[in-house]
């Protein structure tokens, strides 16, 4: 199994045409890198983990937004 991820279009761009990027060889648990030919620019995908089951998000909080401490 290929731990590379494939990219469908370019985060900066949209562009689709992409190639994986051999110059910047991914280093273990960095991600692969990726050549975008549309914009020029190149860039990682990495896997960050997985999300806890059985959490869901409380009504009307902002994702990534710190708990509010307990009064």
């Amino acid at each position: 199994m290929s731990e590379r991820a494939a990219p469908f279009y370019c985060p900066y761009c949209g562009d689709e045409d992409l190639r994986p990027s051999e110059a910047a060889p991914a280093a273990k648990g960095t991600g692969a890198a990726w050549e975008c030919a549309a914009c020029n620019r190149a860039f990682r995908l990495a896997f960050l983990g997985l999300l806890a089951s059985g959490l869901t998000p409380t009504p009307g909080a902002t994702p990534g937004a710190a708990p509010e401490e307990e009064r």
